[in-house]
């Protein structure tokens, strides 16, 4: 079997608009490097996962709005909607999944601001792919022992706005 390359909304890769699922866990992996996306999804296809790719996080969205998946493996920096973007749309919508992240440069910056968007495991790059290989597994095994319905934490409240000057009369 060989990755499903998902490009956008109007493909009908993604008919029907309702989530999927299946017995082999799935993932999702979302790359802009071209042939980093392929030999990724292509060496997870050969361990026995079911692979799904995208090339930007806008198009990974509308793959999460569709199907269920077990694990998003993404990168951070990619045109349209970055990872940490993802991350909180994700969250956002209370989808429950396992991350992780692959990055050249970590994003401390938004962690630091959204804490519960941290991904669960950061690869950084270069990594080979025995790596990857080694955390999706890790990662897998940890999430199949704990069951889909737990819930995500609220995102912290937005600090209100300054009021606006009183004028004066």
């Amino acid at each position: 079997m060989s990755p499903k390359y998902i490009s956008d909304v109007n493909n009908p890769i993604c008919e029907p608009f309702h989530r999927q699922s299946n017995s082999r866990q799935r993932i999702l992996v979302v790359e802009d490097e071209r042939d980093l996306r392929q030999i990724t999804a292509e060496g997870l296809t050969d361990a026995g996962y079911q692979v799904d790719v995208a090339e930007d996080g806008a198009t990974a969205w509308t793959a999460l709005q569709i199907y269920q998946y077990d694990l998003l493996f993404t990168d951070q920096f990619m045109p349209k909607v970055s990872g940490v973007e993802l991350l909180k749309k994700i969250h956002e919508s209370r989808i429950t999944l396992s991350v992780i992240m692959a990055t050249g440069f970590l994003p401390t910056w938004e962690f630091a601001l959204h804490p519960c968007l941290q991904p669960v495991k950061m690869l950084l790059k270069p990594y080979s792919f025995g790596k990857l290989l080694g955390m999706v597994k890790n990662v897998l095994s940890k999430t199949a022992s704990v069951g889909d319905d737990i819930p995500l934490p609220p995102l912290p409240p937005e600090p209100p706005l300054p009021p606006l000057p009183q004028l004066l009369a």
